[in-house]
């Protein structure tokens, strides 16, 4: 698979814009690798797709599901080695200094955690359920639930962003992930950077939906996520131009923080790895609209073959860190079910 950088990647998808050609962006979290690719030069040995149904996986005419699916599912063998309290403390505290400075309102702290299991990125690509899924050959799978942007053929482009996890059997779950100060806090400073992130390139930008509940099914259970729909409305000619706006709208709002640029330096400081692809966004323009996620339930395979699941959470002055480090490791899931 051939890759560009941040220039070539903003000229290639223009162009494809321009042309109304269909093709699939992935990006990676500091915008230096992009892979842009037309649908129909996709290598499907390479590179598989299925984001929110449009798909590049053999598709059975018969019962239209991915052919691979009837495959007998392996008993699943799921064993994650957490991150130690005192190196992600040392993490949280050069975050929490930096936000008790003033330097930073929020800022998503995430972390690589090992994992053995018995199943390959392959499999964990076709027998998950999500709705935005990516499989890179020897490199990573992803299974997101996180909607970065949609562009509608009236020119509407949408955001959903997601800050907000809670263990659905919790008692009265919906009711305190609701009405908890920190993740109210944590939501609020969210939307207001992704509604000014879309204000840069979009006209009557508006928060259409505020803090709604979806459920994710796991391996381990459910768990309730908060989001918030704000949509605002492009230029006519927004597809001329489509590379550049996408990537004015990077690093995405919910897996950096704000201030962004300065959060950005304070997560290289705590962070002892580089995030790679995982909390940058995949998407494709199928000639008529956008649609993308962000590539947050994310499990890499490194140069020594093993696995690596990455996850994280938003910190803000009210973080407590063993409900932050808990969140961490609730994240780190499959969704096979």
């Amino acid at each position: 698979m051939h890759l560009y950088n941040k220039e070539q990647a903003i000229k290639r998808m223009n162009q494809f814009g321009q042309l109304h050609r269909p093709f699939i962006f992935i990006i990676n979290y500091l915008q230096d690798v992009s892979y842009i690719e037309e649908v129909t030069a996709v290598d499907s040995t390479e590179v598989l797709y299925n984001l929110n149904g449009f798909t590049n996986q053999i598709i059975s005419a018969e019962d239209n599901i991915a052919t691979y699916s009837a495959k007998t599912m392996p008993s699943l063998h799921w064993q994650p080695f957490a991150e130690s309290f005192s190196s992600y403390q040392r993490s949280f505290n050069i975050v929490r200094q930096n936000i008790l400075a003033g330097n930073s309102f929020l800022t998503n702290l995430t972390c690589r955690t090992p994992v053995e299991t018995n199943l390959t990125l392959n499999d964990i690509y076709f027998h998950s359920k999500a709705i935005y899924k990516l499989w890179i050959k020897d490199r990573f799978t992803v299974f997101s639930p996180e909607i970065f942007i949609q562009i509608h053929p009236d020119r509407t482009i949408y955001s959903y962003p997601m800050k907000g996890t809670i263990d659905a059997n919790e008692p009265d779950a919906k009711y305190k992930i609701l009405n908890d100060k920190k993740e109210s806090a944590e939501h609020a400073t969210i939307v207001d950077l992704i509604r000014n992130d879309l204000s840069i390139i979009a006209d009557k930008v508006t928060v259409s939906k505020y803090r709604y509940i979806d459920t994710i099914t796991t391996h381990q259970g459910k768990l309730l996520q908060v989001s918030s729909e704000i949509k605002g409305i492009l230029p006519e000619n927004y597809l001329n131009t489509l590379g550049d706006i996408i990537f004015k709208l990077l690093p995405a709002g919910s897996i950096s923080g704000a201030p962004k640029r300065k959060t950005v330096e304070i997560i290289t400081e705590a962070e002892n790895y580089d995030r790679g692809f995982y909390t940058g966004i995949m998407g494709i323009y199928d000639g008529k609209k956008v649609d993308s996620a962000v590539m947050i339930r994310f499990i890499e395979q490194n140069a020594q073959g093993k696995y690596l699941f990455k996850s994280g959470g938003g910190i803000t002055t009210k973080s407590k860190i063993h409900n932050e480090y808990n969140e961490i490791k609730q994240k780190i899931y499959v969704p096979i079910y």
